[in-house]
C-alpha cells in the first residue's frame, strides 16, 4: 500500500473504535449520546499533552482512555436522572462545554490548537498495524459484551428500564458501565488520532464529529457490531471518493440519519437480515 492508502486505512481503524464506543452506549444500552466527540477529544488532548512532555505512547493512550472514561462516568451519573430527549440534550451540552474549555485554555492551544506532537516512532505501516490490532480487539470485546450476561442486562435496560428493575437488573450500574466503557473506547480512538494527525484543532471534536459517529452507528444498525463496522468503512471512505461530500458532510449525514430512521430503522444489519430471510424463504 502507498502512503495515501495506509493513512486512509488508519483513519478507518480509528473511526471503527470510536463508533464501537458509541454503539456500546446507544446501541447496547439504549442511552442517546450526542456528545461522543467530547470524549474523543479528551482522549486526544490528554495524549497530546503527555506526548509533548515526553511520555511514551502506551502510557499516553492509556491516560487518554482513563480520562475519557472518568468523564463518561460523570456523564453517566447524569443519565441516572434524565432519559431520552433530556439525555440527548445533556450529552450535547457536554460536547459544547468541552469545546468552550479547549478554546479558552492556552495550555490546550486555544483556537490555534496543539502542534508539534511527536511521532509514535513506529512508521506508518507499524502504526497502522497497531490501530488495526486495537480495532480488532475492541470488535472482539464488543461481541463478548453483547453475548455475555452484561449484554442481556444492557438489552433489558434499553428495552424498558422500569421492567428491568422489576426483574432485579441494577439499571444505574449498567448505565454507568456502558458510559464508562463506551467513552473509554472513544478516549483510545482520540489518543490514536493524536499520533496520526500530530496536530489537534478544537473543530476536530465538534458537533459535526458527534453526528458523523452517530450516523455510523445508525446506518450500520444500532446495536450491531459488524453493521457498525461496515457503515464506518462506507462513511469514512465516501468523502474520499466523492470529494464534494466533504463540503456538505453535516447535510449528507443528517439526510442519511433521517432516511435510515424513516425507512430502515434497523440499518444495514436489519436490511441484511431481511434479505437473508427472503432468500431462506424462497429456498
Amino acid at each position: 500500500m502507498g502512503i495515501y492508502e495506509i493513512s486512509l486505512a488508519t483513519v478507518v481503524g480509528i473511526n471503527i473504535i470510536l463508533a464501537l464506543g458509541l454503539n456500546m452506549i446507544t446501541g447496547f444500552c439504549g442511552q442517546i449520546s450526542l456528545g461522543h466527540a467530547a470524549f474523543y477529544g479528551v482522549g486526544a488532548y490528554t495524549c497530546a499533552l503527555l506526548a509533548k512532555a515526553g511520555a511514551p505512547l502506551l502510557l499516553n493512550v492509556s491516560a487518554g482512555m482513563i480520562a475519557a472514561g472518568i468523564l463518561g462516568l460523570v456523564v453517566g451519573l447524569a443519565s441516572l436522572r434524565v432519559r431520552h430527549d433530556f439525555l440527548a440534550i445533556t450529552t450535547m451540552g457536554v460536547g459544547f462545554l468541552f469545546l468552550g474549555i479547549v478554546r479558552q485554555q492556552d495550555i490546550l492551544g486555544g483556537e490555534l490548537g496543539i502542534s508539534g506532537i511527536p511521532s509514535a516512532g513506529l512508521g506508518k505501516t507499524g502504526y497502522l498495524t497497531l490501530v488495526i490490532g486495537l480495532a480488532i480487539f475492541f470488535t472482539a470485546f464488543s461481541l463478548w459484551i453483547k453475548r455475555s450476561w452484561m449484554g442481556f442486562a444492557f438489552d433489558a435496560v434499553a428495552d424498558d428500564e422500569d421492567t428491568a428493575r422489576v426483574v432485579s437488573v441494577d439499571v444505574g450500574a449498567y448505565k454507568l458501565a456502558a458510559f464508562a466503557m463506551g467513552t473509554a473506547m472513544a478516549g483510545v480512538a482520540g489518543g490514536l488520532y493524536t499520533y496520526f494527525a500530530r496536530f489537534l484543532m478544537p473543530d476536530d471534536f465538534g458537533f459535526i464529529t458527534s453526528i458523523s459517529v452517530l450516523s455510523m452507528v445508525a446506518v450500520g444498525g444500532i446495536g450491531s457490531v459488524f453493521g457498525v463496522i461496515v457503515a464506518t468503512l462506507i462513511l469514512t471512505l465516501m468523502p474520499e471518493f466523492f470529494r464534494f461530500i466533504s463540503d456538505y458532510k453535516l447535510l449528507v449525514y443528517g439526510t442519511l440519519l433521517f432516511a435510515v430512521m424513516r425507512f430502515a430503522p434497523e440499518g444495514l444489519a436489519g436490511m441484511a437480515r431481511s434479505a437473508l430471510k427472503k432468500v431462506h424463504h424462497h429456498t
